[in-house]
Order: structure tokens, then sequence, then C-alpha cells
């Protein structure tokens, strides 16, 4: 099938483009590299995938010289003539919509790049779909929507409701969105919560990054909430292997025994679903950062700091609608993991340490 991943230089969007790429699809990347964090580490999976970084001009597509395969566009989604056109011209299809603007505090901070790159920008993604035969339409969505929920595991028949920042609250319009088109034009519709997401080439701005990188300068490490935080830390790729099988099986379809006197929220009257991706395995902070002073052989000098502003205390999917559909259920733990990003981080950034 012909696909496109917009987010494609961003951290899940790179391992999913070389997953589709290895299962034999033609895909086409989509990215405006914003300079958001290093973009030194999205010019390297540019690389990895083929992609010439001398070539790269905006709005020209550039073929990747290690897959036949693979082609990378530069362009921002906030652009919808120049969506609309690459839609037109490519008839994908399938969409894999991984493009945002990223980070739950940066939008304390910046809460106008959210509503123009996710709202915006997924608005013109969606008018793209309906108009040029797109099959299925798969978009990132994030367990933040769960906000103040607090009954565990979080479920995608859970009401969300009450989002605790504008990054949250972005996204969940987004699925709201995408049900207006699947019930008004029957796009079929795919809507994935991710649950912190961690590997290789992930983002300078997340955990494993920020502790790996404090660790090894000898530079103290904030945790908040004294470490208390629970998270449902989720290996990248399997993640991808999961938007593969998503991409692989049928769009969805109608849900006959919906009904909106009990509506389900994860399903619809129109053909559209929720899935939650998390390891349904949650991790204690402190854990997390014991591995990764154990495969460092290095301790951390940690800040004990109370709750940050748009925290919650603990995440814990509820895996079993996705994993029934699937069949496959994310397995990589948080020790192999975490050993893989730091190999990774290390040969990126410090090729002369040898653990």
């Amino acid at each position: 099938m012909k696909i496109l991943v917009t987010g494609s230089a961003g951290f899940i969007g790179f391992h999913v483009v070389k997953r589709l790429l290895s299962n034999g699809h033609s895909v086409i990347g989509f990215d405006n590299l914003n300079e958001y964090y290093d973009i030194r580490i999205k010019q390297g999976r540019l690389k990895e995938c083929g992609i010439s970084i001398d070539k790269i001009e905006s709005g020209v597509m550039i073929g990747s010289e290690t897959f036949d395969n693979y082609s990378f566009i530069k362009e921002d989604l906030e652009s919808r003539e120049n969506v609309l056109a690459l839609f037109k011209s490519q008839k994908f299809d399938i969409v894999v919509h991984l493009a945002a603007q990223a980070g739950v505090r940066y939008s304390i901070e910046n809460p106008f790049a959210y509503v123009s790159s996710n709202v915006v920008g997924f608005i013109n993604i969606l008018e793209g779909c309906r108009h040029f035969g797109c099959k299925h339409l798969i978009y990132a969505s994030t367990s933040s929507v769960y906000g103040l929920n607090e009954k565990m595991p979080l479920s995608e028949q859970d009401n969300v409701d009450h989002p605790m920042t504008l990054y949250a609250a972005t996204k969940k319009a987004n699925e709201l969105m995408a049900h207006s088109y699947s019930h008004l034009y029957g796009l079929p519709t795919t809507g994935l919560r991710f649950f912190t997401v961690y590997g290789p080439w992930g983002r300078p701005d997340m955990a494993l990054f920020l502790f790996t990188d404090a660790i090894i300068k000898n530079k103290p490490i904030n945790l908040f909430n004294n470490g208390e935080m629970i998270r449902d830390f989720t290996y990248v790729e399997d993640i991808a292997e999961s938007i593969l099988r998503l991409s692989n099986s049928a769009p969805p379809s109608v849900t006959p025994q919906w009904n909106g006197i009990e509506p389900n929220p994860s399903t619809s009257s129109a053909p559209y679903r929720i899935f939650n991706i998390g390891n349904a395995k949650p991790v204690r902070l402190s854990e997390f950062v014991n591995c990764i002073q154990d495969y460092l052989n290095k301790k951390a000098i940690i800040n004990n700091l109370p709750m940050q502003l748009g925290d919650v205390p603990m995440t814990h999917a509820d895996v079993s609608s996705l994993s029934d559909f699937i069949k496959f259920s994310p397995e990589t733990t948080i020790s192999q993991g975490v050993k893989n990003f730091i190999d990774w981080y290390l040969s990126f950034y410090c090729p002369e340490i040898e653990l």
C-alpha cells in the first residue's frame, strides 16, 4: 500500500517508517523539521532512512538512497493548499498521522503552537483523507487525555472530559474531529492513545534522555513527586509493530451493537475506533532511574521535588482491546529498553565511552 507518515523525522514516526518499509509498503514521509529540539537528531533519523540532508528543500519530494519504496517531503501541516496538493497527487491508501507539537509542559508556555499544529494541522489531514480516497486514517492521541481520571487501569471506555493541559485538550479535540469525519463522510479512523513512549532516538525533553544525559555529565536530575510517580513506559518499537499490524488489518467499521443511550466512547455507529497502546506493566519513576544507574554503573545526583503542574501521579493502560484486535501486546522489558536507548545515546553523543 501507499502510506503517508506525517512526523516521519520525529521519534515515533522514524520507527514507524522503518517498520512499514521493512514490510514492503511504499511510504512517503512528511515533516517540517522544526527546531523544537536538537535538529541533529531529526537529521540523523532521516539519514538512517537514506534521505540526503543536503538535498532537502521545502515542498520538494526526494527519494531515499537506501530504500526504493521511501520518499520524503519537508512541508508544514498548517499549509492547507500544500497538504491538499500532496494528497491529490499521491492518492494514499493509508495515512499514519503522527506529526504534532509534542510535549505536555511546553503547552503551558506556548499554547498557540499546539492549536496551530495539533488542531489546524489535523483538519488539513482530515480534509485530505476525505477528498482523495484515503481508506484508513490512523492518528496519534495520548494517554494525557485521561487527565484527572484515577480509576486504574485506564480504559478507552472511560470518560475523558477533564484534561489537565492544553496538549491533552488538543489531542481530545483530534479524537472528536476524527469522529465527526467518520460520521459525516464514512472515513475510517483509528486513534491511538500512546503511554509514555521511550527508546532509541528519543526526544531530549523526555525523562530517559534527560536522566541519562545528566548522569553521564555528573549533573543533578529532578525527580518530581519524590520519584513516586508511576508510568506505563512503552518501548517505541512495540508501538511501531502495533501500527504496522493496524495498517495491515481491516479499517474500523460500524459497531452494530453501539447505542446512544449507553454510548461506548471507544467505538461508534460510525467507522471509528480508539485504542490504548501501553506496556500495561507500570513502573515507579525511582525504579526507572535505577535501571539507568545500573546500566551506566554510575549513581545519579537526585533533586527530589514536588509534583509538577500538569502531571498525574500514575498511568496504567488497559490494552486488552488492542491486543485482541491485532494479536500483539507490547512486550519489551524496561531493562532491555533502557539498555537499547543508552547504547544509542552513547553511539550518537559519546562514542568514546565504553560500558
